[in-house]
């Protein structure tokens, strides 16, 4: 599955069918942004859209994840729920990946600040306490907003 030849293959049909990237976004409910991030093949479009964006350009969900129209005596070894299926778990898998990077980097906060905690007595311990404790905050705030963005579903 090639995200660049899946969105020049939107492109074209979309194109075939005399529609600005507006008009295709409005009919799907997605941004025109959305649209051109398909198209340059910097992301996939959701599962739960797929069937809709595949009605609108009167292609089949095998022929979109082909990059490419099938011909009359072409054989499928499979069907479009079998792609739905496997784009929906990709999509909930980088999903649970996100939130466990976020969760990693929490955990790492917290520890750098444990440690900055039993570090300190002379002036340069002190110094090095301070850093430590700047950063366990700093990689808990990311952390935090990598898991509040991935649950979002953003």
């Amino acid at each position: 599955m090639n995200q660049l030849v899946i969105g020049k293959y939107i492109s074209l049909k979309r194109k075939q069918k005399n529609m600005t990237q507006e008009q295709l976004a409005e009919k799907l409910g997605v941004s025109n942004k959305t649209i051109s991030k398909w198209e340059t093949g910097k992301c996939m479009p959701d599962y739960s859209i797929v069937k809709n964006l595949c009605d609108e350009l009167e292609i089949t969900v095998a022929e979109l994840f082909d990059g490419e129209s099938s011909g009359e005596k072409s054989v499928r070894i499979y069907d479009e729920e079998q792609f739905l299926d496997l784009l929906r778990r990709t999509q909930e898998l980088e999903k649970q990946k996100n939130t466990l990077y976020g969760v990693v980097l929490i955990v790492m906060g917290i520890a750098m600040q444990a440690l900055s905690y039993a570090v300190g007595g002379s002036d340069m311990k002190d110094f090095i306490s301070g850093v430590l404790l700047g950063m366990s905050i700093a990689v808990m705030l990311i952390g935090v907003y990598v898991v509040g963005k991935s649950l979002s579903g953003k």
